[in-house]
């Protein structure tokens, strides 16, 4: 007697055309098919929290969208000061996702509402990247950060801009569907400026190249991404990404556009001036920011017209360092208090400890990143002793000791 064929019973396989045939109480079914069901299942219940719309087929994703005023906000808790910018940057999110909300409707079908990128100027320290990311962890959508310094035009040594591409891949788990609504934040824009008018001098494989190569990805385009890297593994599968529902936030220092907008102005910084007149002058000037004077600064006119919101990231007074120390949720005095508990000490901080660490982050001018370098310094020897000397209980840190504990540090190396 011929024994019966064991074939998948969803779709017909037999034994042999497949690699591997999972057995049940009832049947079999095969790796293609479980292939299948997990897709369908990771579409279903995506990561980013979208649900389509049920009863309409290829319905477009909604989101559980925040209005302008309340994602500002949420932004408050997270990023000191930096009003400007959290409310142009809150307008822009909101009416790009709810332009993905709405873009089937029956309302709007004639109307072909264009996406509108951001460009983020200010200087290093002032929270570019951080409200970039606190926006996205409020969207619950995905989200990466690339830098442009190491992107070059495609064949010299560097990344392709489609890598890009792939990093919101990576942070999606490689849904398609969830990478194609995310965020991607692109540091270091102005690093690749155009380095001079006169081309013919050397290939700027790194600079205007490009600003070319990232015209399509930031209008939409369907992209063909390795995920694992194009370069190192020539032999993958491709994913096709379509970036024209990718939000892209590029942001930058652009150091030296305030001279280019001074003299459009004719306004100058240069001069004696304070610490608080230089920071007065200087958020006066990037307030006035324009196309003309990105053009100015480097970048070829297409990539300016695919940023169309374009904002500026202030410069951090003494007041708003202060307050970066101990008022936002995740400020660093709270982050070093919990540390501590961790090892059952109770840190506790004096005043003038926290204005003196403001005074020294102001002297070096590196922002709330110098805040860190200071404070890491600082609790570098109280962190050691505090895993040998499980006996003490509390840390209280007076003006007095941090002195006495930093006098012989250089902190300019810190910073």
């Amino acid at each position: 007697m011929k024994p019966k064929e064991t074939n998948c019973s969803f779709c017909g396989r037999s034994k042999e055309e497949v690699i591997m045939l999972i057995s049940g109480i009832e049947g079999h079914i095969c790796d293609n098919c479980i292939e299948q069901a997990n897709k369908i299942i990771s579409t279903e219940l995506s990561p980013t929290g979208t649900k389509a719309v049920k009863g309409k087929k290829g319905a477009a994703p909604k989101f559980d969208l925040l209005k302008p005023a309340d994602l500002k906000k949420k932004l408050d808790e997270y990023v000191i000061g930096q009003d400007i910018a959290k409310k142009v940057m809150s307008v822009a999110v909101y009416n790009h996702y709810k332009r993905l909300n709405f873009q089937q409707s029956n309302d709007i079908k004639d109307v072909e509402i264009e996406k509108s990128n951001i460009l983020l100027l200010g200087d290093t320290g002032t929270g570019k990247t951080l409200v970039a990311k606190t926006l996205a962890r409020i969207l619950n959508v995905p989200f990466c950060i690339a830098d442009a310094t190491v992107l070059t035009e495609a064949g010299y040594v560097g990344e392709d801009v489609e890598s890009v591409i792939a990093r919101l891949l990576q942070s999606a788990n490689y849904d398609t569907e969830a990478a194609q609504m995310g965020i991607i934040y692109i540091d270091e824009i102005d690093k690749i400026a155009r380095k001079g008018d006169n081309p013919s001098i050397t290939r700027d494989v790194s600079g205007e190249g490009v600003q070319q190569g990232l015209l399509k990805i930031l209008e939409g385009t369907v992209a063909h991404v390795a995920p694992e890297g194009g370069r190192k593994h020539p032999d993958q599968k491709y994913v096709k990404v379509d970036t024209t529902n990718i939000l892209f936030i590029c942001g930058g220092a652009f150091d030296g556009i305030k001279n280019i907008i001074g003299r459009r102005i004719n306004q100058s910084e240069m001069g004696f001036t304070t610490v608080k007149d230089r920071l007065q002058i200087t958020k006066s000037v990037l307030s006035k920011v324009n196309p003309s004077d990105l053009k100015s600064f480097g970048l070829i006119p297409e990539i300016i017209g695919r940023l169309p919101v374009i904002t500026f990231m202030e410069p951090l007074d003494k007041a708003t360092l202060r307050n970066i120390l101990t008022e936002p949720k995740n400020a660093l005095i709270k982050q070093y208090t919990e540390l501590f508990k961790m090892d059952g000490i109770a840190l506790t901080v004096d005043e003038a400890v926290l204005d003196y660490i403001v005074d020294k982050a102001l002297e070096f001018n590196l922002g709330a990143r110098g805040l860190r370098s200071i404070c890491e310094t600082l609790m570098m020897d109280y962190m050691f002793e505090a895993g040998a000397n499980l006996k003490k209980k509390e840390l209280h840190l007076t003006l007095k000791d941090v002195e006495e504990k930093l006098k012989n540090v250089d902190l300019s190396t810190a910073a």
